[in-house]
């Protein structure tokens, strides 16, 4: 049986190959600052894509995309503030959320949530 963090780093290679398949330039992966870890960045039509993956087995307990909480959130952005002063991009930012469910059914949530500076 998988662990959680395989199961997880196996949904995060489909949302990266399904990101690339879409034309977007993976950037980085499973991007760490403090705490926080941002699951893919990368570059589309001149935006910078902050992308949060959650995949799951079965949507038994709800959709994946419903654990991208206010705190998961909060995170996510600080992260991603990090990011771009730390690598001095001076992109339009965006953040997505990719729902994936037995590593088949994906979901691609553009614009998933805006944050409030």
């Amino acid at each position: 049986m998988k662990s959680k963090t395989q199961k997880g780093r196996q949904g995060e290679e489909v949302a990266k190959l399904f990101l690339e398949n879409k034309g977007y330039k993976i950037l980085e992966t499973n991007w760490r600052f403090d705490h926080k870890e941002i699951d893919i960045i990368a570059l589309k039509d001149k935006e910078i894509v902050f992308v949060e993956v959650k995949a799951r087995k079965n949507s038994r307990f709800g959709e994946p995309e419903e654990a991208v909480d206010e705190k998961k959130q909060q995170r996510l952005i600080e992260a991603a503030e990090a990011y771009l002063s730390g690598n001095d991009m001076d992109f339009e930012a965006r953040f997505d959320v990719i729902s994936i469910i037995n590593n088949t059914e994906i979901k691609h949530f553009p614009y998933a949530f805006y944050p409030s500076f």
